[in-house]
């Protein structure tokens, strides 16, 4: 996954400017938080007497608990034996892992309208795994498109991350929780 200068240290090497190395990060961290974020609605088996609660905090956590393994990777990982950590290197890096998370809350924000639309659980399980997929391909799209790609490519992206978003469905699927 594309990381920022503050979390690969080679950035300004490549002349590169920091806010559009966010950029790709921010994008790298919405297609990964969306994967994500269809797993755990694909793994959710029975869920106890609140299930769309347990479900939003589930993907939500889920997310959070994601977030801080790669905050830990980076800064424990790659980030030590290339410069000592202080204060700004660890914010930097919390930040820049951030969209994992943010990926998790419109999936989580789906299950919490899902009784609005009329849905019960299983009709909120489909809408959360279809909005993860859709967001995942919807990042990774954007993210080609900032890095200036043809539309071929654009395609390209897209159609290879709506199939491991079928893929993630078809586990769905075939798991039948």
């Amino acid at each position: 996954m594309g990381r920022t200068r503050a979390a690969t240290g080679s950035g300004a090497s490549r002349g590169t400017s920091r806010a559009g190395q966010r950029a790709r990060a921010d994008y790298t961290g919405g297609v990964y938080g969306s994967m994500l974020a269809a797993s755990v609605v694909t793994g959710a088996g029975s869920l106890g007497d609140f299930p769309r609660v347990e479900l939003v905090l589930l993907l939500l956590l889920t997310g959070v608990a994601f977030w801080v393994a790669h905050v830990h990777a980076h800064l424990f990982g790659a980030r030590l034996a290339q410069q000592a950590l202080d204060r700004r290197v660890v914010l930097s890096v919390c930040r820049d892992e951030w969209p994992i998370v943010k990926a998790t809350v419109p999936p989580a924000a789906a299950v919490a309208v899902s009784p609005l639309l009329g849905l019960d659980v299983r009709g909120a399980l489909w809408l959360a795994v279809c909005v993860a997929v859709a967001g995942q391909v919807g990042w990774s799209v954007a993210a080609a498109r900032r890095a200036g790609a043809s539309p071929r490519l654009m395609a390209a992206t897209a159609s290879i991350n709506l199939l491991l978003g079928l893929l993630i469905i078809s586990f769905k699927i075939f798991l039948k929780h």
